[in-house]
């Protein structure tokens, strides 16, 4: 198990957990200061790598809510400079609703909006949040090649997507990485040929739900091959489903959410454990 990921065909290595900050804005969201608290502790366990979007927030009228947090924490702990942001765009909030809006335009601002609450020049990192049915994926890649080649953002990201559609968008630029559900409980990705795909275009393939997402959470504790390794690896159940990522294929990058500083220190805790072959199979087998 390689102890950082390369982010895509760079030579920039971040540390192999990321940090999925959307439970920080959304319903139930914690404190601003508890919120701070906890990126603050993925730092100090020593990540690097912090996923975000616009869309993470309560409604409309909070576009922008989880990257504000962010930047103002980072700058605060003078961090800015060391840490990797990603961040999306593409989906528009209408109440509880989350739309897909692929609209060249739409992008557009919606990258502006971006810059400006993480108060940067330059994204490292932007994420079509998910395609537009309604929209020729061709046009929405073209408009993000746009404000690359304006160097409004430096590498192009995809979520949500299928193989077919990764592909089409490698036909048009090239991808730093691609971020769709993956863990356990649900492994179509590497099913349905995206996971295989990334691996063969040096794309990321960022894991996001790792841990199955807020209702897997009750399965996690009753599920007797994870209840066994966690036992047998002294690990929490958490930590043997982020290994178990981490082992499948160097390019996995898991980013688990947290809305507490003892769930992201847990988390940050997978990759001391070491799977052995056999109970990789077994999990592979889930």
């Amino acid at each position: 198990m390689e102890p950082d990921r390369r982010l895509g065909n760079t030579n920039i290595q971040v540390h192999s957990i990321g940090l999925g900050a959307m439970p920080l804005s959304i319903g139930g969201r914690p404190e601003e200061e508890q919120a701070s608290a906890v990126i603050e502790s993925f730092i100090n366990a020593g990540g690097n790598f912090i996923d975000t979007a616009n869309v993470y927030c309560l409604d409309s009228s909070d576009i922008g809510h989880n990257e504000r947090i962010i930047e103002k924490t980072l700058s605060k702990l003078d961090q800015k400079k060391n840490i990797t942001v990603a961040t999306k765009g593409g989906i528009k909030r209408d109440g509880d609703n989350w739309i897909a809006n692929g609209k060249p335009d739409f992008l557009r601002q919606s990258c502006e909006d971006s810059l400006t609450a993480l108060k940067t020049d330059s994204i490292f990192l932007y994420q079509l949040h998910s395609p537009d049915p309604e929209i020729p994926l061709t046009d929405s890649i073209s408009e993000l090649l746009k404000l690359k080649d304006e160097g409004k953002i430096q590498h192009i990201g995809l979520s949500n997507v299928t193989v077919e559609q990764i592909q089409l968008a490698l036909s048009i630029t090239e991808i730093m990485s691609v971020q769709n559900r993956f863990n356990l409980f649900d492994q179509r990705s590497m099913t349905n040929g995206v996971i295989d795909l990334c691996g063969d275009n040096n794309i990321t393939f960022i894991a996001h739900s790792p841990v199955g997402g807020h209702f897997q959470h009750k399965h996690l504790s009753e599920n007797g091959l994870l209840k066994k390794l966690a036992k047998k690896y002294q690990a929490s159940p958490y930590q043997i489903m982020l290994a178990w990522l981490l082992h499948k294929k160097p390019f996995i990058l898991p980013i688990p959410g947290a809305s507490k500083t003892s769930s992201i220190e847990n988390s940050m805790k997978a990759v001391d454990v070491k799977l052995n072959k056999a109970d990789m199979n077994d999990l592979n087998q889930f």
